[in-house]
């Protein structure tokens, strides 16, 4: 396998998933989230694990000036790929850095960003206190942190909804699962997420759930009707109980103090 692990399984998470109802529908609801907490563009983002750009090319699309740090060279030459298509001027306000999320405050500097995203990362970290560290560092004063985390309260959904009920059986309780990348994950709840983030004085604004009546559906476009009005629903369940606590993934989101 090559040394970049995303390599061989790029097309799979980014043409597979992104691309796929339950894919749009996750971009779709966390977006929504961010429009609600963000700073007004051009405020400048930058995107931890930002993959091949699904949540920050629309934000560029925006106005915001966004950084994109992933790991994958892969993975950016996707974003790169997808930036050729946008107008000049949404390109112009991307960077695609490749580099480990722990680095972001040491190679860009305490306090640089207006936002700081984590979407999809810190599941695969055993121990994400150092990655969300360097978020919190690399945030200015007032500045946002969003993290996407898996929900541990529903890992063993993924299994039961595709009727592996012996493995369904022993994820209940579990702090981790294998997902259908291969990779192994880890699950978070919202009051370990905000410790961790108020341990950095990153204080409390709101969390939401992410993909909720759409998460039983593993077929790739299942015929769900008002596509947009489904979307709707889904970004409603996010912020109400008891929808949001047994969503698939969590969306945090904390405010700089200082």
């Amino acid at each position: 396998m090559s040394s970049d692990p995303w390599a061989e399984r790029a097309h799979v998470f980014v043409d597979l998933h992104y691309g796929s109802l339950r894919g749009r529908v996750r971009t779709h609801v966390i977006d929504r989230h961010l429009a609600e907490h963000l700073p007004a563009p051009p405020a400048h983002v930058v995107d931890v694990g930002s993959g091949a750009g699904n949540q920050s090319i629309p934000l560029a699309r925006r106005g915001y000036t966004v950084t994109m740090v992933d790991t994958s060279a892969e993975m950016l030459r996707r974003a790169a790929e997808a930036l050729r298509d946008e107008p000049g001027a949404v390109a112009e306000r991307v960077s695609l850095v490749e580099a480990d999320g722990l680095d972001t405050a040491r190679r860009f500097g305490t306090g640089l960003f207006d936002a700081a995203l984590c979407h999809g990362l810190v599941m695969y970290f055993e121990a994400p206190g150092p990655l969300i560290g360097a978020l919190c560092e690399a945030t200015r004063p007032g500045g946002i942190v969003s993290i996407v985390a898996k929900n541990q309260a529903t890992l063993a959904s993924q299994h039961a909804h595709l009727g592996h009920w012996e493995h369904a059986l022993e994820t209940f309780g579990a702090h981790h699962i294998v997902n259908r990348l291969g990779f192994r994950t880890r699950g978070d709840t919202p009051d370990g997420l905000f410790a961790q983030l108020g341990a950095h004085d990153v204080a409390p604004v709101a969390w939401y759930g992410v993909r909720h009546f759409s998460e039983p559906w593993v077929a790739d476009d299942p015929n769900v009707g008002d596509e947009a009005a489904m979307l709707a629903v889904e970004v409603e369940a996010s912020r109400r109980d008891p929808y949001r606590g047994v969503s698939r993934l969590l969306h945090v989101i904390g405010r700089k103090l200082g």
